[in-house]
């Protein structure tokens, strides 16, 4: 059966989810004088809590969080890395970090042209993703992309996270879809190609870390305008 549907991730595999947040804690991180009162370098600051952040991702992906823990937790152990022990310290960077992020906009290089590519060639298109149902919708609407989607699902919506069966049940579901005439791109190996084949989507593996996964018939991808190698 033909391709007809196809479900992208959001974060960083088309809205640039790592150059935002990059430029939203150098705001804050200036805002609120970190470097003159702490001597922290804003490098260090930021990889420590891109490491921490991962992590946590990580634990809500496999059920082991929730996002209450996330939001309580990554600025607050990214500053207690660093010797400072302050709750409020940590729950301004993390209220003002969700409001000010959807002020930077960035895109994955490429994803404006290949969304017009794919709507040219009559592709559905639908956005499956692990983030926060009112963030998703929002980074869709303020980054100019959300004319390309008939529908947008979030893991907030379903109560379950990719790699979970039950949202793309669900995403397949609203979007009156069938599974054969269906594919996911994303770029996390677990959530995305691990989750959609074993729910037995089809699957094409953004590959933005070049981790060359070698698996047979695997589709991979290491920019967005290889898509069209496939579609």
């Amino acid at each position: 059966m033909k391709i007809q549907h196809i479900f992208f991730d959001l974060d960083n595999t088309l809205w640039d989810h790592r150059k935002n947040a990059y430029l939203t804690i150098k705001e804050l991180f200036g805002k609120q004088e970190i470097a003159l009162k702490y001597a922290i370098d804003f490098e260090e600051f930021h990889t420590v809590y891109h490491d921490i952040n991962e992590e946590l991702w990580e634990k809500i992906r496999d059920g082991l969080i929730d996002k209450e823990y996330l939001r309580k937790h990554r600025f607050y152990d990214t500053f207690k890395h660093f010797g400072i022990d302050d709750e409020d310290l940590a729950m301004f960077f993390e209220e003002h970090f969700l409001d000010k992020i959807l002020n930077h906009n960035e895109l994955v290089e490429g994803a404006e042209y290949i969304l017009e590519y794919l709507k040219s060639k009559k592709y559905t298109m639908h956005i499956i993703s692990n983030g926060f149902q009112e963030v998703t919708e929002r980074k869709c609407i303020l980054s100019g992309i959300d004319k390309y989607f008939y529908s947008i699902t979030s893991a907030d919506s379903v109560g379950v996270r990719k790699p979970n069966a039950r949202i793309f049940e669900y995403s397949l579901d609203i979007a009156k879809a069938e599974k054969e005439e269906s594919i996911l791109i994303g770029d996390d190996w677990i959530a995305d190609v691990v989750g959609a084949q074993n729910f037995g989507l089809d699957v094409i593996f953004f590959d933005v870390y070049k981790e060359n996964r070698q698996e047979k018939g695997l589709k991979a991808i290491q920019h967005l305008l290889q898509i069209k190698e496939f579609l």
